[in-house]
């Protein structure tokens, strides 16, 4: 119907679509997990006094911590889910607000694309916090590596739990990755998309 009195027609805004209501949540959860798993990493820290040598009836003492910056690949770990949980953040927030910032319609692929990259650090930081949280709970002999997990029962409980949540939010990131790239290939009328033409 024409617009009367040269009034222009108020463009309502598109409905938010079930995909992308899945996606905002996965997002969120996602952004969750990793926020705590960063968070009980960096905060990971237990002292304990050990009975080191006893002279006569005297017993020599040395307090030692364990600290999550001792082994590098747990400072890895941290700066990497700290990095996914701002992604996924800002993700969110670009997805609540940023709706209309689509220069020449690369919104989608710059999304999909950042978030395969947010999928491989990720995956990097937990995997390698992994292995080096294996050595502590069985060490390696052949390397001469003791475990410290008998000694340091807290600090060894607190990473497994921060490995769970990475893990947990990793699980999530490769699923928002693959809606991500689906709704890439597959684009509706509530998504922008690149119009390739041919002469």
């Amino acid at each position: 119907m024409a617009p009367q009195n040269g009034e222009k027609p108020s463009s309502a805004p598109a409905p938010c679509t079930k995909i992308n209501r899945v996606l905002l949540l996965l997002r969120l959860l996602a952004f969750s997990a990793t926020a705590a798993a960063t968070i009980v990493m960096a905060l990971n820290k237990q002292t304990k006094t050990f009975v080191v040598a006893t002279i006569g009836t005297t017993s020599i003492k040395a307090t030692l911590t364990a600290k999550f910056n001792d082994t590098p690949a747990n400072v890895f770990f941290v700066v990497a889910n700290g990095l996914g949980s701002l992604h996924n953040l800002l993700m969110i927030l670009l997805d609540i607000f940023g709706r209309k910032l689509d220069y020449k319609g690369f919104r989608l692929p710059g999304i999909a694309i950042l978030d395969v990259l947010n999928v491989v650090l990720v995956s990097a930081g937990v995997n390698a916090a992994a292995f080096m949280a294996d050595l502590a709970k069985h060490g390696n002999s052949h390397a001469r590596w003791d475990k410290i997990c008998d000694r340091f029962g807290k600090f060894c409980d607190h990473g497994g739990g921060a490995l769970i949540s990475s893990f947990i939010g990793l699980f999530l990131m490769l699923l928002i990755c693959a809606i991500s790239i689906i709704k890439l290939l597959k684009p509706n009328a509530t998504t922008s998309h690149i119009n390739i033409s041919f002469p």
